[in-house]
């Protein structure tokens, strides 16, 4: 049975990015399961219009907008409810301390991530994580903070949730390898002549889930699954070496685990975000779904492959930004931000986003041990660069 702090109350959902592709899906969760769940707070960045139909559907106590040019316009469209008000990036990492919170769900996109996760972590929030970029840039961090303050954090990410469904119930020091899914997105099959030519429009027509843009992109060029297995290092204490990426193509099975005795474990389901949302919000409990299911039969087979590291060179530099450590999966991260958003503005081509990253990494200063404020530096300095990089390609 799924409890709060007071076992007569509902348990009290803040998400992060409410308008996003993980905050609509989550709340398509919670009105299924309204009897054991209730949405306490909603944040957004720029979608004014989707925040205030969310709130005036689910009447949260608490509304945050992240961009203050749109607070005035939130806060008039919901006058006439009971519902606090407020603005800017402040206010979302200070909601998530608010004493009824039980749960909250990390789905902002990119860093922005960070600082309000590390905030829910202090006021002994249970985390749902779906925002992988906070453990991509601060894996060191986060992880020590949650062993701290003994703060669970439950992964969203279908292979994240899918390998700790694997774990349960497993010693830590019987897992071999883990055996991380990736589908290959819409160019899987590509040749490194073709992807040359890849357009914006083709690297957005992902073959199996509909995610945002952002996400999306990092898919089609691998650095999805590159943070990935940054994000599989610290949320199961693996090193490097043991986390295989498989390409599967079907997005079935959604990852596996290899023990000790050879036996693999494997977590298989539709690609619905719904599913792993869900299981992080119920937890240890199963709850019923209206989901759909798998049909082996329709499906017939299941197929693996190698994924390719040269031909996505960003998996490549995902796998050594981490063996490096310190500070260079922030430098990683924040290179990929500024070149997936030039790329969606059509300012730089597919292929040319790995080298302006490569070459990011190489000219950003490396801190081996950083503290959360050489991050914040890291991350503006490594922006700084790749936008000259980016700029470089326009002359």
């Amino acid at each position: 049975m799924i409890t709060t702090k007071n076992e007569s109350l509902k348990r009290q959902i803040a998400i992060l990015g409410s308008t996003g592709s993980i905050g609509t899906q989550a709340l398509q969760v919670i009105e299924e399961h309204s009897d054991l769940f209730e949405v306490y707070a909603l944040t957004a960045n720029n979608n004014a219009k989707l925040l205030i139909e969310q709130a005036r559907k689910f009447h949260p106590e608490v509304v945050v907008i992240a961009n203050e040019a749109y607070y005035l316009e939130v806060k008039e469209s919901l006058a006439d409810l009971p519902i606090k008000v407020f603005a800017g990036s402040d206010a979302l990492s200070e909601m998530v301390e608010m004493e009824p919170i039980d749960v909250v769900l990390a789905s902002l996109v990119g860093y922005a991530g960070l600082r309000p996760t590390m905030n829910a972590i202090r006021a002994r929030k249970a985390i749902a994580l779906a925002n992988k970029e906070t453990l991509v840039v601060a894996g060191e961090i986060i992880t020590s903070l949650a062993n701290e303050y003994r703060v669970p954090i439950l992964p969203v990410d279908s292979e994240h949730s899918a390998i700790f469904q694997c774990l349960v119930g497993e010693p830590s020091s019987a897992v071999e390898k883990i055996l991380l899914t990736a589908s290959g997105g819409p160019f899987r099959t590509w040749t490194a002549e073709q992807l040359q030519h890849a357009t914006c429009e083709q690297a957005l027509r992902h073959p199996n889930w509909n995610m945002g843009a952002k996400v999306t992109i990092d898919s089609a060029s691998m650095m999805n699954k590159g943070f990935e297995v940054i994000e599989a290092k610290w949320l199961f204490g693996m090193d490097v070496s043991k986390i295989q990426v498989l390409v599967h193509p079907q997005s079935v099975v959604h990852s596996m685990v290899q023990f000790a005795d050879g036996s693999v474990k494997a977590q298989l389901g539709t690609p619905d975000m719904r599913l792993p949302i869900q299981y992080a919000f119920s937890f240890p409990a199963r709850l019923p779904s209206s989901f759909p299911r798998v049909d082996f039969a329709a499906i017939g087979s299941l197929t693996f492959e190698d994924a390719d590291p040269v031909r996505f060179r960003n998996l490549a530099l995902a796998y050594e930004a981490i063996q490096r450590g310190g500070n260079m999966p922030c430098i990683l991260n924040a290179a990929n931000e500024v070149c997936v958003d030039a790329f969606l503005h059509r300012r730089i081509g597919f292929v040319q986003m790995s080298d302006v990253i490569a070459e990011v990494m190489q000219r950003a200063v490396y801190i081996q041990v950083p503290t959360y404020e050489d991050y914040v530096v890291t991350d503006k300095e490594a922006r700084v660069i790749a936008k000259e990089l980016v700029d470089k390609y326009n002359t």
